[in-house]
């Protein structure tokens, strides 16, 4: 009977320590309270939705960014080429391509690249035709690669948020859940009311790194196709370009 009496005695508090637990995640309505659920979480799984935040705050701002790059690098090249197939003198066009203090990029500092070096090796009278267009091809390599290099920055970060994210939200929520099932070995009586807010505490963490990862992933698949786009455009003009230089060293020798 004193021990009938005893466990009687000890389920108030179980209850009671159950609901405890449940009432800092449940609003009035039963709904579920995101900001109590992030806040009453343990250590570890907060420093990991913390992590998941500033890598979703990174990720947006590179997008943003990035987007404002490419969208950029798009138009500065219609308008280039619009002035350069308009059959303008090559000369005047980089004349004013290389003035002081003017920032060029994308096709117009391929052109600019590519023409200095062209004219520097046509100023010395020993250089054969053949070796001014092959010095003006490599000087627009070596540029070309430098502004794919430059639209590719930052590409490689959101590829890793997109890849990791998950993971590490994973790690938060097994944590988290391990946290939870430990907290029961003191309960003599586990209910949904017990295991439900440590658990529900744990899948916030595997929600973060995927509203994390989901942006990252679209943007760095957009944007590479993009990168790659105007990687074959500036190749594509560099080849014209180097026709051009090679009709006009055969015109000198001429």
């Amino acid at each position: 009977m004193l021990s009938l009496a005893q466990e009687a005695a000890a389920l108030p508090e179980e209850t009671a320590a159950a609901a405890t637990v449940a009432a800092p995640v449940v609003t009035g309505s039963g709904q579920l309270n995101m900001f109590n659920l992030i806040l009453h979480a343990s250590l570890p799984v907060q420093i990991v939705m913390a992590l998941l935040v500033l890598a979703s705050v990174a990720s947006w701002m590179i997008i943003f960014r990035k987007k404002s790059v490419l969208d950029g690098a798009a138009r500065r090249s219609d308008r280039f080429e619009e002035r350069f197939w308009s059959g303008a003198d090559l000369s005047a066009l980089y004349r004013e391509s290389s003035q002081q203090g003017r920032s060029i990029n994308g096709i117009e500092a391929i052109f600019e690249a590519g023409f200095r070096e062209f004219a520097r090796l046509r100023q010395k009278k020993s250089m054969d035709s053949r070796t001014q267009l092959e010095g003006a091809q490599r000087a627009m390599r070596v540029q070309l690669a430098r502004e794919v290099d430059e639209l590719e920055h930052n590409l490689e970060f959101l590829a890793n948020v997109g890849s990791i994210s998950p993971y590490v939200g994973l790690f938060g929520t097994v944590w988290g859940i391990m946290i939870s099932f430990q907290g029961l070995a003191n309960v003599k009586e586990a209910t949904i009311a017990t295991v439900a807010p440590g658990i529900s505490e744990a899948l916030i963490a595997t929600a973060m790194g995927l509203f994390a990862a989901i942006p990252a992933v679209w943007a760095y698949n957009r944007y590479s196709t993009k990168v790659d786009r105007i990687n074959v455009r500036y190749e594509a003009f560099a080849e014209e370009f180097s026709a051009i230089l090679q009709r006009q060293s055969h015109g000198d020798d001429h």
